[in-house]
């Protein structure tokens, strides 16, 4: 689903481009609003970015060094997909049309301008929490980093449109005048009361019954803009719990002990880690007593070093699956065994003891 959500997001991204880059060479606009512009798609281009970190449905296990969950929930998100298509859509008319647009058609354009906003509101508050505390390494709320500044730019877009038909609307009604005293006080009247903002308010609630009607033929819920939330685990409006995290894949060494020429990196003996066999060398037992070092001393520097090593370690140890590359990545890591064997001794009382109770 992931996959598929990403295709359609660049599609609709090319697509978009296509279009305002066009109008701007064919309209002259104003450098605010060009700059604006850019700083969007910048912010959109961010926000894909994150999605490919944070890509798992709440109901899969995953590995703490792999994508995160996704803070939109997985079948719903067809749903977001549209009003994300029909809020840029409308928002690419207002740009260009203002109130030139046919009464019927800037209404519509009105009502996907304010439900686009009321997402984006809804966005950014699932963006704002990011509970990653029982997900081990992960640590903060990157998710916000990630996906903030393309909803708030968004929203920030569509308010200064609404402001911008909002300006027209009243100078229309101003410049508008009768012979009449009787149908000037009408017409101030109505372009107060019933203007096409009025009427978008009006027709919102049964364009968005509507709308659900027709995503429900396609397989959503009559419910999927609030479940696309709720069906998360970790952000702000999450409902499910994800299942337990799965046990990482060990220290890295084991993979230079275990695929390394035996003449070359000596394994020694047949350890445990998490009750999971390993083929154990000395070097992979210093650096383990290295870190058991570094745990006794500061847990807090512990959980930064094991985190990063954790985070980018694995991804590493993907690559060292040959004898070749793990001899290679044994002979370079000596230098920094011998770092570790040195601080051993240095602040170790019994240096040796330590490194050989080292999986066991």
């Amino acid at each position: 689903m992931s996959e598929i959500v990403f295709c359609v997001f660049w599609i609709l991204f090319l697509v978009f481009n296509f279009f305002a880059v066009k109008a701007m060479v064919n309209k002259k606009k104003i450098w605010g609003e060009i700059v604006l512009f850019f700083i969007y798609i910048l912010s959109l281009l961010f926000f894909a970015f994150g999605l490919m970190f944070h890509t798992q449905d709440y109901h899969t296990a995953i590995d703490p060094v792999d994508e995160c969950y996704s803070p939109i929930g997985g079948k719903h998100i067809i749903s977001l997909l549209l009003y994300f298509f029909l809020y840029h859509i409308s928002a690419y008319v207002l740009w260009i049309k203002s109130r030139k647009s046919p009464p019927l058609f800037l209404v519509f354009c009105l009502i996907f301008i304010y439900i686009g906003i009321i997402i984006n509101f809804a966005l950014l508050l699932q963006f704002s929490i990011h509970n990653t505390e029982s997900l081990s390494i992960y640590k903060g709320n990157d998710g916000s980093f990630f996906f903030v500044p393309a909803t708030l730019i968004s929203n920030i877009i569509g308010i200064l449109l609404l402001n911008k038909i909002i300006s027209e609307e009243k100078n229309q009604a101003e410049n508008r005048s009768f012979k009449s005293v009787f149908l000037n006080r009408c017409n101030l009247f109505l372009s107060q009361k019933y203007e096409v903002h009025i009427w978008a308010i009006f027709f919102l609630l049964p364009v968005f019954f509507l709308i659900t009607l027709i995503l429900i033929l396609f397989g959503q819920d009559y419910n999927s803009m609030v479940k696309v939330f709720t069906d998360t685990t970790t952000w702000a409006f999450s409902q499910k719990t994800h299942p337990p995290i799965l046990d990482h894949k060990g220290h890295y060494l084991c993979t230079v002990s275990a695929k390394g020429n035996p003449k070359l990196v000596k394994p020694t003996h047949i350890g445990k880690r998490h009750g999971q066999p390993i083929i154990v060398n000395r070097q992979l037992q210093i650096a383990n007593a290295f870190e058991e070092l570094i745990a006794d001393w500061s847990p807090k520097i512990h959980q930064f070093v094991r985190s990063n090593y954790d985070k980018y370690g694995y991804n590493l140890s993907i690559k060292i699956n040959n004898q070749k590359a793990s001899d290679v990545t044994y002979v370079l890591m000596k230098p920094l065994e011998w770092f570790f064997l040195f601080c051993l001794y240095l602040f170790c009382e019994k240096p040796e003891a330590k490194i050989k109770k080292q999986y066991l």
